[in-house]
């Protein structure tokens, strides 16, 4: 979406939208099979019988929610496109503020317990949704870019879905990775587990930074190569890049000078404390590295290729890292601290291929193909750029990085 706001083919933009409202529609149906089996497939796993039948009634009345947790995905992705964020900011805060009022009184006045806290959570999934799409149609955000549904919304399904899944992987390679290790530290100890719960508390928390520059640099590399503007694609890449080093750079001093009393603020036990002060100064660099990755995810997202990154963090993930993490937690019986040390191996990796592959990468050539998808050109043959001369591949050595081989026209 954000290629085809940046060509200025702003229907499009809309179509591009309501193919993704078609598929992600169609895909809560394999969703919910999955999770109507929930007990069934925690018993499997060997989980806690009575847990297994909680987590059901749960999702039982979470289900309903998924549409609408789609839908509000899907509208600030199309907000994002567009360089428009506030209105997730706002409607964010009020859905937030009106989920604490549903859970105090499900919880607590009506003592409604784990099924209170599902409806709540499902309120607030609907009212995200509904309060984004009132936003959007009272500021009429959508009049430009939606021109009602057309069929074709129907077509190149197929070359929406390539960019889609690895897209999806390329998040939920990395996501996958943290639940089975907080899967593993449970068949440690309760020590272990409590101290990997805390750290990836702290971990998501910290990478919100890098992932809010991971998606402003999607959006801007995305905008400015379907306008064809490759040295602002460039600029934008290179900018996000320096932010989130500068930033995981300050987050990771300062969570390991406080590495002694952080895990105070999540629990009072003081074998977890040690372990999480232990896992620390590990977990620093990591941090560095993986808010590097996470902004080189949204270059290439915004680049459009999705399927070199998903490749990149499965290769590093589920080849280098998490075997590496695995082996040092058990083999080597260094629990979580074992597990961080082959997780930071396996991002410092896959930051330097990251960076390596972006700097190979050939903007004008980038450009031309954006337009492409943007639908503004029909064919991806070479042509002349601003100055006459013809653009050439897409990765080039690394003696012209930033520029492509001209020939005469």
């Amino acid at each position: 979406m954000s290629q085809s706001f940046g060509a200025k083919n702003l229907k499009r933009v809309g179509i591009v939208l309501q193919r993704s409202i078609l598929v992600l529609m169609l895909c809560c149906f394999p969703c919910w099979a999955l999770l109507l089996n929930t007990e069934s497939l925690l018993l499997f796993l060997q989980q806690d019988p009575e847990v297994s039948r909680i987590a059901q009634i749960y999702v039982m009345i979470l289900i309903p929610s998924l549409p609408a947790t789609f839908l509000f995905q899907l509208q600030a992705k199309y907000l994002q496109s567009q360089g428009i964020i506030l209105p997730q900011v706002v409607t964010g805060i009020a859905a937030n503020i009106l989920n604490v009022g549903v859970n105090a009184l499900l919880l607590y006045a009506l003592d409604f317990g784990v099924a209170g806290s599902a409806w709540a959570n499902t309120t607030s999934q609907f009212s995200l949704s509904a309060l984004l799409f009132l936003y959007v149609w009272w500021k009429k955000i959508h009049v430009h870019t939606w021109g009602g549904w057309t069929r074709d919304c129907l077509q190149e399904w197929g070359s929406f879905i390539q960019l889609a899944i690895p897209s999806m992987f390329m998040v939920c390679i990395e996501w996958w990775t943290f639940e089975v290790g907080t899967f593993l530290a449970g068949l440690m100890s309760v020590t272990e587990l409590g101290a990997q719960a805390v750290i990836y508390v702290l971990a998501s928390v910290a990478y919100m930074v890098p992932l809010g520059l991971g998606v402003a640099a999607s959006v801007r590399v995305g905008s400015a190569l379907g306008a064809g503007d490759a040295q602002q694609a460039r600029h934008s890449c290179t900018t996000a890049l320096l932010c989130a080093g500068v930033c995981a750079l300050v987050t990771g001093i300062l969570l390991a000078a406080l590495k002694d009393v952080v895990a105070y603020a999540f629990t009072s036990d003081k074998d977890i404390v040690s372990l999480v002060s232990q896992v620390m100064p590990i977990f620093a660099p990591f941090h560095l590295f993986d808010a590097l990755a996470g902004t080189s995810g949204g270059v290439l997202r915004g680049a459009g290729k999705q399927k070199m990154g998903a490749f990149l963090n499965a290769i590093g993930y589920y080849v280098f890292g998490f075997p590496l993490g695995a082996s040092l937690m058990f083999a080597a019986n260094h629990g979580i601290i074992g597990l961080w040390s082959g997780l930071t191996a396996c991002v410092f990796f896959q930051t330097l291929f990251y960076l390596v592959y972006i700097w190979r990468i050939n903007w004008n050539r980038a450009a031309e193909q954006a337009q492409v998808q943007a639908g503004l050109r029909g064919t991806t043959e070479a042509v002349p750029t601003t100055t006459g001369k013809f653009m050439g591949p897409v990765l080039q050595g690394p003696d012209s990085r930033f520029s492509c081989p001209e020939r005469g026209a």
